[in-house]
């Protein structure tokens, strides 16, 4: 893995941090949760230049409670954005740490994250939501910026079919523990008002960055917010789409990984993507992989992206490795070895 990192663009040593002044190409990346955590982690070995853009239809623990009783959007998935992209030094780390501690106790406090009431306390007090995240990222050092993708509060519905019948599910909680499989999502409301800022970023991004996560709850829904997706499908940028190390229980039960791709193109038949990037250890049939990404006009780029523990985590290093070969265009077979295959 050193031979790797130390080849990122503007790395320095095999930690790969970039060279001072140095930024990188403008990254957006797309998603929720600790899979857009995973994804920034790993991108900001590339490029300081990045942008998150959060899924915002969360609605169990800290943040359902916070939504429900204020009426404000769901701050856990934008927390954890801010905390993936913190400065690496004492002040960011501890800052982070404090955004991320979860209250214990028998009363009202309890599971509630510090960051999530921190969050809400600025969006109450400067009435704007990007500018209190942009505050919390002052606040942590970060390496970028993080957006919400609406700018109202979302529902996710899915149509799911249990014991051969169709039945509708609604809420992000709920659909993610789906007793079946899910046939098809949609938002609540069903046309949404974009965040301008996050459609800006993406229009003017050198990379789009879709995945990993929860599919139908933090993937996807970008791709149903109508000002959002025409942006991801209109801009310059290239597009690389990042699967999940396995199936997710409830979600995404019994899914290929070209099953992943096949359910992301009839959700938004007009996406178009350069790269999907997989590890071979996910890949149940290469050959369906390659035809479902060439149905979306992408290249499979196999890399060993998993922690290699069994478990379906991504290791940083790893990842920032694979988005280093995606972005610097990797075309054509290459050896299969540790650093994988390109198949297009």
């Amino acid at each position: 893995m050193a031979a790797l990192v130390g080849r990122l663009p503007g790395a320095r040593g095999a930690g790969g941090s970039l060279q001072p002044g140095a930024r990188g190409p403008a990254v957006v990346a797309l998603g929720g949760g600790h899979g857009l955590a995973a994804t920034l982690g790993a991108l900001r070995h590339i490029s300081q230049n990045l942008t998150a853009v959060v899924t915002v239809a969360d609605d169990g623990g800290s943040s359902g409670r916070l939504r429900e009783e204020l009426g404000v959007l769901p701050p856990g998935d934008l927390r954890m954005a801010l905390s993936a992209l913190c400065d690496d030094g004492e002040w960011g780390l501890t800052w982070r740490d404090v955004l991320q501690h979860r209250f214990t106790s028998d009363g009202p406090l309890n599971n509630h994250a510090v960051g999530n009431l921190l969050i809400v306390a600025l969006w109450e007090l400067l009435g704007d939501e990007v500018t209190g995240l942009d505050w919390v990222g002052r606040l942590l050092g970060v390496h970028g910026r993080v957006l919400p993708m609406a700018a109202v509060p979302l529902e996710i519905e899915a149509r799911v079919r249990v014991r051969g019948r169709s039945t509708t599910v609604r809420g992000q909680s709920k659909v993610a523990v789906s007793p079946g499989p899910v046939e098809q999502v949609r938002l609540v409301p069903q046309d949404p008002p974009a965040c301008p800022e996050a459609v800006a970023a993406v229009r003017a991004a050198d990379w789009i960055v879709l995945g990993p996560g929860s599919w139908y709850t933090s993937v996807i829904p970008h791709l149903m917010v109508p000002e959002l997706a025409d942006a991801v499908q209109s801009t310059p940028a290239r597009r690389a789409l990042t699967l999940n190390l396995s199936p997710q229980v409830g979600e995404t039960d019994g899914m290929t990984a070209a099953d992943h791709v096949r359910s992301l193109h009839e959700h938004a038949p007009g996406l178009r993507l350069d790269v999907v990037v997989a590890d071979p250890a996910a890949v149940e049939d290469l050959d369906d992989l390659t035809a479902a990404a060439a149905g979306c006009g992408a290249s499979v780029l196999l890399r060993q992206v998993g922690i290699g523990d069994g478990s379906a985590r991504h290791d940083t290093l790893r990842l920032a490795a694979a988005y280093r070969d995606a972005f610097e265009g990797v075309l054509g077979d290459v050896d299969a070895g540790e650093e994988g295959t390109t198949r297009r």
